[in-house]
């Protein structure tokens, strides 16, 4: 429903290789940890947005996207809906080429107004799941 397969796609394979991960911490029990791992060995290179901004998976990590100094093609977003459209609004301010809210990250106004920015989003899915569907 929030997005198509051609758009997983488009942003997977063609829209970038540097995803900025917020809600990345060490914690190799959340689910962010696994799946930046599975980016980084589809060839992605995989930055850490938290407060804590932590190294992880060996990338320096950053308290924010805006602290980020150099362009991020990607914003993966593994924070609670009702924060998920500020991370989406400030992807948009940042620069981004796309960004895509995980599994249970659902926030409808804030697809509109990144679709309407320009932006490819996918929301409610996850890059782990469908990488393997690329074929």
């Amino acid at each position: 429903m929030y997005a198509d397969a051609e758009t997983i796609r488009r942003i997977l394979k063609d829209t970038g290789d540097t995803w900025a991960v917020v809600g990345l911490s060490n914690n190799e029990a959340r689910a962010a940890y696994g799946v930046a791992d599975v980016l980084k060995r589809f060839g992605k290179r995989v930055v850490p947005v938290h407060p804590k901004a932590e190294t992880v998976h060996g990338e320096q990590g950053y308290a924010s996207l805006a602290d980020i100094p150099f362009p991020v093609d990607v914003v993966d977003v593994f924070v609670n809906s009702s924060l998920a459209g500020a991370v989406a609004d400030e992807a948009v301010a940042a620069g981004a080429k796309a960004v895509w809210f995980q599994l249970g990250v659902i926030d409808d106004g804030a697809y509109e107004r990144t679709r309407a920015a320009g932006l490819d989003m996918v929301m409610d899915r996850c890059p782990a799941i469908e990488i393997p569907r690329l074929g």
